[in-house]
């Protein structure tokens, strides 16, 4: 009888938390409830605050994510415009350098501080008061660089 009493006490609680009495009619104890859900509780899935809330975030997102890609977009084409005028101001000086190369030979003794891309033909070393020159005919060059370029100017020694 004493271990019997504990057992019905413990089935009598848990029956009573699972039980459901209803006050109004019709009245009775049911084992199970309805699920009801509060609408309007901020963290509920329905809830106009949760709804707004998702929204507003998902909004952000999309407007921040097409930012970038905009921006990342734009920035590729600037990079890629300043590389074709680069690639043109380098087509540029050669092609001067090239036209001032030929207006030099045509004219046959080029002026002094001429630059000029290789040497002609049958140019022999000349070093003068420690510096090298090149003799070419009556016309002397020394060896410099113009950026990563060897190059050869007209010096009178």
């Amino acid at each position: 009888m004493r271990a019997l009493k504990p057992i019905v006490l413990g089935l009598s609680a848990a029956f009573l938390l699972l039980a459901d009495i209803t006050p109004g009619p019709p009245f009775g104890v049911t084992i199970s409830r309805e699920a009801a859900a509060i609408v309007g509780v901020p963290r509920s899935p329905v809830s106009v605050a949760g709804v707004a809330r998702r929204t507003t975030r998902r909004t952000v997102v999309a407007v921040e994510a097409s930012q970038a890609s905009a921006t990342s977009a734009q920035q590729q084409a600037t990079a890629q415009q300043q590389a074709a005028t680069a690639q043109q101001q380098a087509a540029t000086a050669q092609q001067q350098a090239a036209v001032a190369q030929q207006q030099a030979m045509a004219a046959g003794s080029p002026a002094i501080g001429t630059v000029v891309s290789s040497l002609p033909a049958g140019c022999t070393a000349a070093p003068k008061g420690g510096i090298e020159y090149y003799k070419c005919g009556n016309v002397y060059y020394r060896s410099a660089f113009q950026g990563n370029n060897l190059v050869y100017v007209v010096a009178q020694p």
